[in-house]
């Protein structure tokens, strides 16, 4: 499948999905990483108009786990995120936010991904973490 087909089908399955919800996008994939964006709109806001840490926890393990699906997952087996750590650096009020999930550590069933949000000036927003867990799928 080539790189656009997939960034298609990646938004596609998120439709109606927490995902959508945020209005992220799959926008990128290269080799060993995806990027997504997010919009910093008021319903990702804090009370006070600066973009919530937990849409931005939100929008890291997004990108992350698709990365994971995208670039490694096996066939027969299910991905889940089982920690995701973040550390928030700066404020946004507006824009965008952009993701980016680079793989750290890609095992058999764990892996752990690096994933910088920066801003629209390319600025670091929040510097997050994620571990992944890849399932034999029973069904």
């Amino acid at each position: 499948m080539d790189k656009p087909a997939i960034l298609s089908e990646l938004q596609r399955r998120c439709a109606n999905t927490f995902v959508s919800t945020l209005g992220i996008e799959f926008t990128e994939i290269g080799d060993d990483y995806l990027i997504a964006r997010m919009p910093v709109t008021p319903a990702v806001m804090q009370v006070d108009g600066v973009l919530h840490g937990g849409a931005t926890a939100g929008l890291a393990e997004t990108v992350g786990s698709a990365a994971c699906a995208v670039l490694y997952k096996q066939k027969d087996h299910l991905l889940r995120g089982i920690e995701v750590a973040a550390n928030h650096v700066r404020g946004v009020r507006s824009g965008y936010v952009y993701a980016k999930a680079t793989a750290l550590h890609h095992g058999k069933t764990m892996q752990h991904w690096d994933i910088s949000i920066t801003n629209d000036e390319g600025k670091l927003v929040s510097s997050c973490k994620l571990t992944t867990l890849t399932l034999l799928n029973k069904k």
